[in-house]
This record gives C-alpha cells, sequence and structure tokens, in this order.
C-alpha cells in the first residue's frame, strides 16, 4: 500500500494562526518522525537498536507484553484519513505491548470534519495525548500537524512519503543478509513514496540504490537531489535488467494503489518492470525479494517469486511491528 486516496471530508488548515505554536519558548520541541532525512544516521540507528531490543525481549508474540512496560500511562492518537492494515494494527499492537493505550481517530468523526482547523485540533489533542500518527492525503496537513502539536507527531504515510515502511524494511534486510552498509538494493516499478523514503535512507545508511521505473512514474527529483547531496550512491534507469544485476535484494510494489484512477494506463506503463524468476536470475546469490504489502500477484510480481525462498515480505509485515515499537519509545524518549 503505497499511495492514498481521496477523502469525503477535507481537512482544514489554520490560514492565520493567531499565536506562535506551542513549542517555541523554553519548551523542548517534540522529537517528531515527519521523514528521513529529517534524521541522522545516528537518529536511524537509535530507532532500530530500540527495535531489535525490544524484538529479542518480547520474543516475537509467545511474550506479548514487554517485560517492564515502558510506555504505561502513555497514550497514542491514531488519526487515520485511509484504510490501513499493517500500520494501524502494528501500531495498537506495538502500544499496548509496550504497556501503552491508543485511541483511533478517524478525520471524518472529528470537528476536523466541520472544519475545525488542523492547528486547533493539534493543541486539543496534545493537552490528551502523548503521541500522534497521521495517516493523511495531504502532505502539508502533516507538516501543519507537527507545527503545532505539543507531542511527537509521526508520518503514517503521506502521497509524498513512507518512511516508518522503510525502517522495518532495513530491520528485515540486516536480519537476513547483515549490515546494510555497502550493499546494493534494488527499486523496481513505480518512483512512489515508498521510493522516496528508500532514496533518503540509502543515503543516511550508505548502501547503494538503483531505481529502475518507466519515463512516466519516475522518483521524486527532489529526494534524488538531496540524496545525491548528502553522499547517497543512488542511480535511476528505465531498464529493470541493469538495475537488478548482482543486487543484494530486489524491492517493488504495486502498481495501482489507493487513490489511482487511471489503472489501464498505469498497467500498461509498468508491466515491462515485473519482478519475475528471470528477472531475480540476474540478481546476487541469495538475493532477497521485498514488498511492503499488499501485493497482487501477476501484476508486479509473479506468485513464483512472491513465495519463493528469496521472499521475506512477512517478516517485512512483522518487523513493522517491533520497528514501529522502537520508534515510538525514540519518539518518547523512552528507554526498551
Amino acid at each position: 500500500m503505497t499511495k492514498t486516496a481521496p477523502v469525503s471530508r477535507p481537512v482544514h488548515a489554520a490560514s492565520a494562526p493567531s499565536q506562535k505554536a506551542a513549542t517555541a519558548g523554553a519548551k523542548t520541541p517534540p522529537r517528531h518522525f515527519l521523514d528521513l532525512k529529517d534524521l541522522t544516521k545516528a537518529d536511524v540507528r537509535d530507532i532500530l537498536a530500540r527495535a531489535a531490543h525490544v524484538k529479542k525481549l518480547q520474543e516475537g508474540r509467545r511474550k506479548p507484553l514487554h517485560p517492564n512496560t515502558p510506555l504505561a500511562g502513555r497514550t497514542l492518537g491514531l488519526m487515520m484519513a485511509q484504510p490501513s492494515t499493517r500500520t494501524r494494527v502494528s501500531f495498537e499492537v506495538g502500544m499496548k505491548q509496550l504497556g501503552g493505550a491508543v485511541s483511533v481517530l478517524a478525520p471524518g468523526d472529528m470537528q476536523l470534519g466541520r472544519g475545525e482547523s488542523i492547528a486547533d485540533t493539534a493543541r486539543v489533542l496534545s493537552r490528551f495525548l502523548d503521541v500522534l500518527v497521521l495517516r493523511t492525503v495531504k502532505d502539508e496537513d502533516l507538516r501543519e500537524l507537527a507545527r503545532w502539536s505539543e507531542v511527537p507527531v509521526i508520518n503514517g504515510l503521506t502521497p509524498v512519503s513512507h518512511p516508518i515502511q522503510i525502517l522495518a524494511d532495513v530491520m528485515t534486510f540486516e536480519e537476513h543478509r547483515g549490515p546494510i552498509e555497502g550493499k546494493t538494493l534494488a527499486w523496481v516499478g513505480d518512483g512512489n513514496n515508498v521510493a522516496t523514503s528508500l532514496i533518503e535512507m540509502a543515503a543516511l545508511l550508505g548502501f547503494k540504490l538503483r531505481l529502475a521505473t518507466p519515463a512516466s512514474h519516475e522518483p521524486s527529483p527532489a529526494a534524488l537531489a538531496w540524496a545525491r547531496a548528502h553522499g547517497g550512491d543512488v542511480t535511476t534507469t528505465h531498464d529493470p535488467r541493469e538495475a537488478v544485476k548482482g543486487a543484494d535484494a530486489v524491492i517493488t510494489d504495486t502498481w495501482v494503489s489507493m487513490g489511482d484512477e487511471n489503472r489501464d494506463e498505469r498497467i500498461k506503463a509498468l508491466s515491462p518492470y515485473q519482478v519475475n524468476s528471470d528477472l531475480m536470475a540476474l540478481a546476487a546469490p541469495g538475493a532477497l525479494f521485498m514488498h511492503c504489502l499488499p501485493a497482487h500477484a501477476g501484476e508486479e510480481v509473479t506468485q513464483e517469486v512472491f513465495d519463493s525462498p528469496a521472499s521475506v515480505v512477512f517478516d517485512e509485515a512483522e518487523n513493522r511491528l517491533h520497528s514501529q515499537k522502537g520508534l515510538l519509545l525514540w519518539c518518547l524518549e523512552q528507554q526498551p
């Protein structure tokens, strides 16, 4: 799941804030998680270390509660403007496993749906909650919420980026293949919001990234420019075979996401980018196949590759839970 579809009710931003954000002045700014380019390599390694630690402490699902419940008494607000399986469930379960509580907030069921500004909503929710996750159809809504919120705000997916997915992807890759620094990853298909966050992570952690996309679905020029300005080894091509050759992992995403109305055009443009056995054979021996899900087997990936020993897609899905627990602890500055 990568992109977002229109919502029935608009979310209104404040047109003329009457006072400075509550985060200004003597207060310590909240530790937001909006995009990977806002973080340092040390930040990312800190989050992933916390994630690995809590995963080990709880041994997957066999010990569902964290032994110390470090987030007891804290409440997470989940503002979901879109349908969600992995993001919603993993944040709900993760917060509860750490001892905290969750309030699920649909914008259409709040006063946001009747015109209350994001600024006022942020200031009110900051009095009730300890951390907020927002999945939104407008990237600027995320920025506005973070501007006014007195508690950490986490990007749960926007049309521009999907950084929480890439945390889980790195965690999964390193569980199977060791440190990702110096490795080569290939992205094949749509240069979408997931690709944008992967580009940013490549520059932060120092792995090589090759992206093969059609000319009509190229990755974000701004993300590419940022990554290259920060030392990222990121290249683009229209040839999936060129991108995949010798890669340690091959990553793709669905061709038609929520909100995409031009299904026929997208499938026609992206069909040459299907990940199949012939394409995987060009990758390095033991290369992983990765996908953020949901997958449409027979389109962006064949069923054979999806079910093959190379596929780690369900490990990625599980690691959404653990990596987001590490992220919650980082945002709230709590040790695992």
